[in-house]
Protein backbone atom coordinates (compact mmCIF):
# COMPACT_ATOMS: atom_id res chain seq x y z
CA UNK A 1 0.00 0.00 0.00
CA UNK A 2 1.14 3.53 -0.80
CA UNK A 3 -0.11 6.80 0.70
CA UNK A 4 -1.33 9.41 -1.78
CA UNK A 5 0.93 12.39 -1.20
CA UNK A 6 0.65 13.46 2.42
CA UNK A 7 -3.04 12.61 2.67
CA UNK A 8 -2.89 9.37 4.61
CA UNK A 9 -5.21 7.77 2.04
CA UNK A 10 -3.63 4.51 0.90
CA UNK A 11 -3.99 2.58 -2.34
CA UNK A 12 -2.66 -0.75 -3.51
CA UNK A 13 -0.22 -0.94 -6.39
CA UNK A 14 -2.98 -2.40 -8.61
CA UNK A 15 -6.45 -0.90 -8.75
CA UNK A 16 -9.65 -1.58 -10.69
CA UNK A 17 -11.02 1.03 -13.06
CA UNK A 18 -14.75 0.52 -13.49
CA UNK A 19 -15.66 2.26 -16.76
CA UNK A 20 -15.89 -1.15 -18.53
CA UNK A 21 -18.37 -2.32 -15.88
CA UNK A 22 -20.69 0.50 -16.99
CA UNK A 23 -21.26 -0.94 -20.48
CA UNK A 24 -18.30 0.76 -22.12
CA UNK A 25 -18.99 0.10 -25.84
CA UNK A 26 -20.79 -3.18 -25.09
CA UNK A 27 -23.23 -4.42 -22.50
CA UNK A 28 -22.20 -6.04 -19.23
CA UNK A 29 -24.85 -7.52 -16.94
CA UNK A 30 -25.25 -6.62 -13.29
CA UNK A 31 -24.15 -10.14 -12.40
CA UNK A 32 -21.00 -9.95 -14.54
CA UNK A 33 -20.07 -6.60 -13.04
CA UNK A 34 -20.63 -7.88 -9.50
CA UNK A 35 -18.53 -10.97 -10.20
CA UNK A 36 -15.72 -8.84 -11.62
CA UNK A 37 -15.57 -6.76 -8.43
CA UNK A 38 -15.76 -9.91 -6.28
CA UNK A 39 -12.88 -11.40 -8.26
CA UNK A 40 -10.84 -8.23 -7.84
CA UNK A 41 -11.38 -8.50 -4.09
CA UNK A 42 -10.29 -12.14 -4.12
CA UNK A 43 -7.15 -11.11 -6.00
CA UNK A 44 -6.27 -8.61 -3.28
CA UNK A 45 -7.36 -5.46 -5.10
CA UNK A 46 -8.61 -2.82 -2.66
CA UNK A 47 -8.57 0.36 -4.76
CA UNK A 48 -11.57 1.04 -7.01
CA UNK A 49 -11.99 4.04 -9.31
CA UNK A 50 -15.29 5.26 -10.74
CA UNK A 51 -17.00 8.40 -12.08
CA UNK A 52 -20.49 9.73 -12.84
CA UNK A 53 -19.46 9.90 -16.51
CA UNK A 54 -19.10 6.12 -16.72
CA UNK A 55 -22.46 4.87 -17.96
CA UNK A 56 -24.11 8.09 -16.68
CA UNK A 57 -24.04 6.76 -13.12
CA UNK A 58 -24.15 3.03 -13.82
CA UNK A 59 -20.54 2.42 -12.76
CA UNK A 60 -21.10 4.04 -9.36
CA UNK A 61 -24.33 2.13 -8.76
CA UNK A 62 -22.80 -1.21 -9.69
CA UNK A 63 -19.61 -0.63 -7.72
CA UNK A 64 -21.53 0.47 -4.65
CA UNK A 65 -23.76 -2.60 -4.82
CA UNK A 66 -20.81 -4.96 -5.25
CA UNK A 67 -18.95 -3.49 -2.26
CA UNK A 68 -21.96 -3.03 0.00
CA UNK A 69 -21.17 -5.97 2.27
CA UNK A 70 -17.41 -5.34 2.37
CA UNK A 71 -15.84 -3.64 5.42
CA UNK A 72 -15.65 0.06 4.51
CA UNK A 73 -12.29 0.56 6.18
CA UNK A 74 -10.70 -2.12 4.00
CA UNK A 75 -11.01 -0.46 0.58
CA UNK A 76 -10.37 2.87 -1.11
CA UNK A 77 -12.77 4.47 -3.60
CA UNK A 78 -12.12 7.40 -5.90
CA UNK A 79 -14.75 9.18 -7.95
CA UNK A 80 -14.77 12.34 -10.02
CA UNK A 81 -16.49 15.70 -10.37
CA UNK A 82 -16.93 18.11 -13.25
CA UNK A 83 -19.70 16.38 -15.17
CA UNK A 84 -23.00 16.89 -13.38
CA UNK A 85 -25.83 14.51 -14.36
CA UNK A 86 -29.30 15.85 -15.10
CA UNK A 87 -32.47 13.97 -16.14
CA UNK A 88 -33.76 14.39 -19.68
CA UNK A 89 -37.40 15.03 -20.44
CA UNK A 90 -37.64 12.34 -23.09
CA UNK A 91 -35.37 9.33 -23.57
CA UNK A 92 -34.71 9.14 -27.30
CA UNK A 93 -31.87 6.64 -27.57
CA UNK A 94 -28.68 5.34 -26.04
CA UNK A 95 -25.46 6.90 -24.77
CA UNK A 96 -23.14 5.24 -27.31
CA UNK A 97 -22.11 8.64 -28.66
CA UNK A 98 -20.32 9.00 -25.33
CA UNK A 99 -19.10 5.40 -25.42
CA UNK A 100 -21.62 3.67 -23.16
CA UNK A 101 -24.32 1.16 -24.14
CA UNK A 102 -26.96 2.48 -21.73
CA UNK A 103 -30.27 4.31 -22.24
CA UNK A 104 -29.71 8.07 -22.37
CA UNK A 105 -31.87 8.78 -19.31
CA UNK A 106 -29.50 11.46 -18.07
CA UNK A 107 -27.35 14.11 -19.69
CA UNK A 108 -23.93 15.38 -18.66
CA UNK A 109 -23.43 19.06 -17.88
CA UNK A 110 -19.89 20.40 -17.55
CA UNK A 111 -19.77 22.09 -14.15
CA UNK A 112 -16.63 22.86 -12.16
CA UNK A 113 -18.39 25.47 -9.99
CA UNK A 114 -18.36 25.16 -6.22
CA UNK A 115 -22.08 24.37 -6.12
CA UNK A 116 -21.82 21.97 -9.04
CA UNK A 117 -19.01 20.01 -7.45
CA UNK A 118 -20.80 19.62 -4.13
CA UNK A 119 -24.03 18.57 -5.87
CA UNK A 120 -22.17 16.11 -8.08
CA UNK A 121 -20.37 14.56 -5.13
CA UNK A 122 -23.60 14.27 -3.12
CA UNK A 123 -25.23 12.45 -6.05
CA UNK A 124 -22.23 10.12 -6.36
CA UNK A 125 -22.42 9.23 -2.66
CA UNK A 126 -26.11 8.41 -3.10
CA UNK A 127 -25.43 6.13 -6.08
CA UNK A 128 -22.55 4.44 -4.27
CA UNK A 129 -24.55 4.06 -1.07
CA UNK A 130 -21.69 5.57 0.96
CA UNK A 131 -21.27 8.45 3.39
CA UNK A 132 -17.82 9.34 2.03
CA UNK A 133 -15.33 8.60 -0.69
CA UNK A 134 -11.59 8.58 -0.17
CA UNK A 135 -10.40 10.44 -3.27
CA UNK A 136 -12.08 12.98 -5.55
CA UNK A 137 -10.62 14.00 -8.91
CA UNK A 138 -11.56 16.93 -11.14
CA UNK A 139 -12.51 14.99 -14.27
CA UNK A 140 -11.15 16.09 -17.66
CA UNK A 141 -11.07 19.87 -17.12
CA UNK A 142 -9.20 20.32 -20.45
CA UNK A 143 -11.58 22.91 -21.88
CA UNK A 144 -12.59 24.34 -18.49
CA UNK A 145 -9.23 25.25 -16.99
CA UNK A 146 -10.22 28.70 -15.77
CA UNK A 147 -13.23 27.49 -13.79
CA UNK A 148 -11.45 24.34 -12.63
CA UNK A 149 -8.57 26.28 -11.09
CA UNK A 150 -10.64 29.26 -9.87
CA UNK A 151 -13.63 27.39 -8.41
CA UNK A 152 -13.24 23.62 -8.73
CA UNK A 153 -9.90 23.11 -7.08
CA UNK A 154 -10.56 25.45 -4.10
CA UNK A 155 -13.82 23.60 -3.49
CA UNK A 156 -11.96 20.30 -3.31
CA UNK A 157 -9.55 21.91 -0.82
CA UNK A 158 -12.51 22.88 1.35
CA UNK A 159 -14.01 19.39 1.12
CA UNK A 160 -10.68 17.93 2.22
CA UNK A 161 -10.42 20.40 5.11
CA UNK A 162 -13.98 19.52 6.15
CA UNK A 163 -13.06 15.82 6.19
CA UNK A 164 -15.61 15.00 3.49
CA UNK A 165 -12.83 13.49 1.36
CA UNK A 166 -9.36 12.31 2.26
CA UNK A 167 -7.38 13.14 -0.89
CA UNK A 168 -7.96 15.43 -3.87
CA UNK A 169 -6.59 15.73 -7.37
CA UNK A 170 -7.36 15.79 -11.08
CA UNK A 171 -7.75 13.03 -13.65
CA UNK A 172 -7.02 13.61 -17.34
CA UNK A 173 -5.81 12.09 -20.58
CA UNK A 174 -3.01 14.63 -20.87
CA UNK A 175 0.12 15.40 -18.87
CA UNK A 176 0.50 19.15 -19.36
CA UNK A 177 -2.40 20.43 -17.25
CA UNK A 178 -1.80 17.72 -14.66
CA UNK A 179 1.72 19.12 -14.32
CA UNK A 180 0.18 22.52 -13.58
CA UNK A 181 -1.98 20.97 -10.84
CA UNK A 182 1.09 19.32 -9.31
CA UNK A 183 3.22 22.47 -9.50
CA UNK A 184 0.67 25.18 -8.67
CA UNK A 185 -1.79 23.59 -6.23
CA UNK A 186 -1.80 21.37 -3.16
CA UNK A 187 -3.32 18.28 -4.77
CA UNK A 188 -2.41 14.95 -3.22
CA UNK A 189 -2.58 12.92 -6.43
CA UNK A 190 -3.24 13.12 -10.15
CA UNK A 191 -4.66 10.38 -12.36
CA UNK A 192 -2.84 10.30 -15.69
CA UNK A 193 -4.53 8.12 -18.32
CA UNK A 194 -2.66 6.87 -21.37
CA UNK A 195 0.27 9.27 -21.16
CA UNK A 196 2.70 6.96 -19.43
CA UNK A 197 2.76 3.66 -21.26
CA UNK A 198 5.12 1.60 -23.38
CA UNK A 199 3.85 3.57 -26.39
CA UNK A 200 3.53 7.08 -24.92
CA UNK A 201 5.87 8.48 -22.29
CA UNK A 202 4.88 12.14 -22.55
CA UNK A 203 4.30 12.25 -18.77
CA UNK A 204 8.00 11.55 -18.28
CA UNK A 205 9.06 15.02 -19.42
CA UNK A 206 7.59 17.11 -16.59
CA UNK A 207 4.67 15.50 -14.78
CA UNK A 208 6.38 12.54 -13.14
CA UNK A 209 9.58 14.39 -12.12
CA UNK A 210 7.47 17.25 -10.72
CA UNK A 211 5.40 14.80 -8.68
CA UNK A 212 8.53 13.23 -7.19
CA UNK A 213 10.05 16.63 -6.41
CA UNK A 214 6.90 17.84 -4.63
CA UNK A 215 5.95 14.63 -2.85
CA UNK A 216 2.77 14.14 -4.87
CA UNK A 217 1.44 10.81 -6.11
CA UNK A 218 0.45 9.70 -9.60
CA UNK A 219 -2.10 7.03 -10.44
CA UNK A 220 -1.69 5.62 -13.95
CA UNK A 221 -4.70 4.67 -16.03
CA UNK A 222 -4.85 3.42 -19.61
CA UNK A 223 -1.79 1.20 -19.28
CA UNK A 224 -2.84 -0.64 -22.44
CA UNK A 225 -3.74 2.59 -24.32
CA UNK A 226 -7.35 1.30 -24.55
CA UNK A 227 -6.41 -2.06 -26.03
CA UNK A 228 -3.43 -1.97 -28.37
CA UNK A 229 -0.92 -3.04 -25.71
CA UNK A 230 -3.24 -5.75 -24.40
CA UNK A 231 -3.67 -7.47 -27.75
CA UNK A 232 -2.00 -5.85 -30.76
CA UNK A 233 -3.90 -6.79 -33.91
CA UNK A 234 -5.20 -4.91 -36.97
CA UNK A 235 -8.50 -3.84 -35.39
CA UNK A 236 -6.99 -2.93 -32.00
CA UNK A 237 -7.78 0.47 -30.53
CA UNK A 238 -5.36 3.13 -29.34
CA UNK A 239 -6.85 5.91 -27.22
CA UNK A 240 -10.33 4.60 -28.17
CA UNK A 241 -9.79 4.90 -31.93
CA UNK A 242 -8.38 2.41 -34.42
CA UNK A 243 -4.61 2.19 -34.02
CA UNK A 244 -2.44 3.52 -36.82
CA UNK A 245 -0.30 1.12 -38.83
CA UNK A 246 2.84 2.64 -37.31
CA UNK A 247 1.67 2.15 -33.71
CA UNK A 248 0.41 -1.36 -34.48
CA UNK A 249 3.81 -2.27 -35.92
CA UNK A 250 5.57 -0.90 -32.83
CA UNK A 251 3.27 -2.84 -30.48
CA UNK A 252 3.73 -6.04 -32.49
CA UNK A 253 7.51 -5.67 -32.32
CA UNK A 254 7.25 -5.27 -28.54
CA UNK A 255 5.03 -8.32 -28.34
CA UNK A 256 7.63 -10.37 -30.25
CA UNK A 257 10.34 -9.29 -27.81
CA UNK A 258 8.08 -10.16 -24.87
CA UNK A 259 7.38 -13.64 -26.23
CA UNK A 260 11.10 -14.14 -26.83
CA UNK A 261 11.61 -13.57 -23.09
CA UNK A 262 8.73 -15.79 -22.04
CA UNK A 263 6.29 -13.12 -20.92
CA UNK A 264 3.25 -11.33 -22.32
CA UNK A 265 3.15 -7.76 -23.55
CA UNK A 266 0.40 -7.15 -21.00
CA UNK A 267 2.76 -8.04 -18.15
CA UNK A 268 5.42 -5.74 -19.52
CA UNK A 269 2.95 -2.88 -20.01
CA UNK A 270 1.76 -3.06 -16.40
CA UNK A 271 5.25 -3.49 -14.97
CA UNK A 272 6.51 -0.47 -16.90
CA UNK A 273 3.78 1.82 -15.54
CA UNK A 274 4.37 0.72 -11.96
CA UNK A 275 8.15 1.17 -12.06
CA UNK A 276 8.33 4.96 -11.86
CA UNK A 277 8.85 6.21 -8.27
CA UNK A 278 6.03 8.76 -8.60
CA UNK A 279 3.46 6.05 -9.35
CA UNK A 280 1.37 4.89 -6.40
CA UNK A 281 -1.06 2.67 -8.31
CA UNK A 282 -1.88 1.36 -11.78
CA UNK A 283 -5.56 1.09 -12.69
CA UNK A 284 -6.73 -1.69 -14.99
CA UNK A 285 -10.11 -1.62 -16.68
CA UNK A 286 -11.73 -5.05 -16.89
CA UNK A 287 -15.24 -6.08 -17.86
CA UNK A 288 -15.24 -9.67 -16.58
CA UNK A 289 -13.93 -11.89 -13.83
CA UNK A 290 -11.59 -13.56 -16.32
CA UNK A 291 -10.07 -10.22 -17.36
CA UNK A 292 -9.60 -9.23 -13.72
CA UNK A 293 -7.82 -12.50 -12.95
CA UNK A 294 -5.61 -12.10 -16.00
CA UNK A 295 -4.62 -8.55 -15.07
CA UNK A 296 -3.79 -9.58 -11.52
CA UNK A 297 -1.71 -12.50 -12.80
CA UNK A 298 0.13 -10.35 -15.34
CA UNK A 299 0.82 -7.69 -12.72
CA UNK A 300 2.67 -10.19 -10.53
CA UNK A 301 4.76 -11.54 -13.42
CA UNK A 302 8.48 -10.86 -13.08
CA UNK A 303 9.72 -9.22 -16.28
CA UNK A 304 13.35 -10.17 -17.06
CA UNK A 305 15.92 -7.37 -17.16
CA UNK A 306 17.00 -8.67 -20.58
CA UNK A 307 13.56 -7.78 -21.96
CA UNK A 308 13.97 -4.11 -21.04
CA UNK A 309 17.49 -4.08 -22.39
CA UNK A 310 16.35 -5.48 -25.73
CA UNK A 311 13.59 -2.85 -25.98
CA UNK A 312 16.20 -0.16 -25.45
CA UNK A 313 18.73 -1.72 -27.79
CA UNK A 314 16.14 -1.85 -30.58
CA UNK A 315 14.92 1.72 -29.99
CA UNK A 316 11.51 0.58 -28.79
CA UNK A 317 11.93 2.22 -25.36
CA UNK A 318 13.60 5.43 -24.28
CA UNK A 319 16.71 5.07 -22.15
CA UNK A 320 15.29 7.80 -19.86
CA UNK A 321 12.33 5.75 -18.68
CA UNK A 322 12.88 3.81 -15.44
CA UNK A 323 12.17 0.08 -15.57
CA UNK A 324 11.66 -2.50 -12.81
CA UNK A 325 14.79 -3.71 -11.06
Amino acid sequence: MSALGNSGVEVGSLGLGTAPLANLFTEVTDEQAHLAVDTAWQQGIRYFDTAPHYGIGLSERRLGAALRDRPRAEYTISTKVGRRLEPVETVTGDDLANGFAVPATLRRVWDFSADGIRRTLDASLERLGLDHVDVVYLHDPDDHAEQAFREGYPTLEKLRAEGVVGAIGAGMNQAEMLTRFVQDTDVDVVLCAGRYTLLDQSALAELLPSAVARGKSVVIGGAFNSGLLADPKPDATYNYAQASAELLDRALRMKTVAEHHGITLRAAALAFCAAHPAVASVLVGARSAAEVRDCAEQFTTVVPAAFWQELRDTGLLSTDAPVPT
